[in-house]
């Protein structure tokens, strides 16, 4: 499943560094999971790796002028097929969420660049 979301997330970044040149760094991924042996997971845990937290970042603040809408940024959980949430993920969601973050869950291509399009209005 994690290779078919690999997939899925390297296609859309490299969507958005089509549409958005100017932007291109401005959307990342955040190297949270991923199968790692004992000493390294102890180095990223003490660096700040922290279970829940999203695989991409828009740093791009967005106001929507008319709705009073201040947006910080926009994160990204992608989710292949019925994937759902963690427990730490949905907490994580709440978490920014309550911070003026936007976040979304992407399962395919098309909900991706619908979203960026959306957001970037």
């Amino acid at each position: 499943m994690r290779h078919l979301e690999s997939k899925l997330q390297s296609a859309c970044v490299k969507w958005f560094r089509v549409q958005y040149p100017k932007y291109a760094r401005n959307l990342f991924a955040i190297p949270n999971g991923g199968a790692r042996d004992v000493v390294t997971g102890a180095i990223l845990k003490r660096e700040g790796v922290t279970p829940g937290v999203a695989d991409l970042f828009l740093a791009i603040p967005r106001y929507t002028i008319g709705k009073e809408e201040f947006c910080a940024g926009l994160f990204i959980e992608m989710k292949f097929g019925a994937g759902t949430q963690s427990k730490e993920q949905k907490e994580f969601q709440a978490a920014v969420e309550r911070e003026e973050y936007r976040y979304a869950v992407i399962r395919t291509l098309d909900e991706f660049i619908d979203t960026i399009k959306e957001y970037m209005r």
